[in-house]
């Protein structure tokens, strides 16, 4: 097992949420739309992934269909034909696949995805996930840095894809976290122990807990720390005293000069 460091575009270049969505402009967030106006403006992109029933890596984020698209139920239930078909709300854009999103992108932005854990539990996963994602980016050519909020599912990145770059997503696991996963896993992860044995080379940190002293420390040891989500210029100014760089969304971020 070896550790990727971060791209350097990944430190440089702001990472929209969910691509540069704008519901004004009727460009919804995860939506191929979406990622076209982030590579258009000049940033990077976040963006999430889950598994399809047919296990096929699709581009969403919410465990359920309904919040912002055209139907309602889990997306594990669906095939990714069947997501496909799905318009997602206040646009005329349909459920991207994780190939799909790639052959948009095409190396012209770099890409933070986050693996979502399925099971809310945090615990071991089965590998389906991974293996989709690192399948669909085996032809890939561009900057690509993988991550989870689920250290196992980081564990078994570093497993099957010793060559990409990986990191941890983590939090304040407030009371909010400890109603979904129980107070023993929130206290266990809530100061990234295994940023070391998963090879981390990254991680992404909850804007508001910025100042934890771990935070210090993985920076100190070489850590990239990169941060989410920042709303506003000023919570950027902020942020930025402590992180790398930012995934916002709301506002145009900041580019180079």
């Amino acid at each position: 097992m070896t550790r990727v460091p971060l791209p350097e575009s990944f430190l440089r270049l702001p990472l929209c949420h969910r691509g540069y969505h704008d519901l004004s402009r009727g460009i919804v967030e995860n939506s191929l739309s979406a990622f076209s106006a982030a590579i258009d403006a000049g940033y990077g992109i976040e963006l999430d992934i889950q598994l399809s029933v047919d296990g096929q890596a699709i581009v969403f984020h919410d465990d359920t269909l309904d919040r912002v698209a055209e139907a309602f139920g889990p997306v594990i239930d669906r095939t990714a034909d069947e997501l496909g078909a799905i318009r997602l709300k206040h646009s005329r854009d349909f459920i991207p696949t994780f190939a799909e999103t790639l052959a948009l992108v095409a190396g012209r932005a770099p890409l933070l995805v986050e693996l979502k854990d399925q099971s809310g539990t945090m615990s071991s996963t089965d590998g389906r996930l991974e293996a989709a994602t690192v399948a669909a980016l085996k032809e890939y050519q561009g900057p690509v840095a993988l991550m989870s909020f689920n250290p196992h599912t980081v564990a078994r990145l570093a497993e099957i894809a010793h060559h990409l770059c990986r990191g941890i997503v983590s939090c304040c696991w407030g009371e909010e976290d400890a109603a979904l996963v129980g107070n023993a896993v929130c206290d266990r992860l809530r100061d990234i122990p295994d940023y070391d044995r998963t090879q981390s080379s990254f991680i992404s940190h909850e804007a508001a807990d910025l100042p934890r002293p771990r935070v210090a420390e993985l920076k100190a040891n070489g850590a990239a720390i990169l941060c989410w989500t920042i709303r506003s210029p000023e919570a950027e100014a902020i942020a930025r005293q402590v992180a790398d760089n930012v995934t916002f969304e709301g506002y145009a971020a900041r580019l180079p000069a």
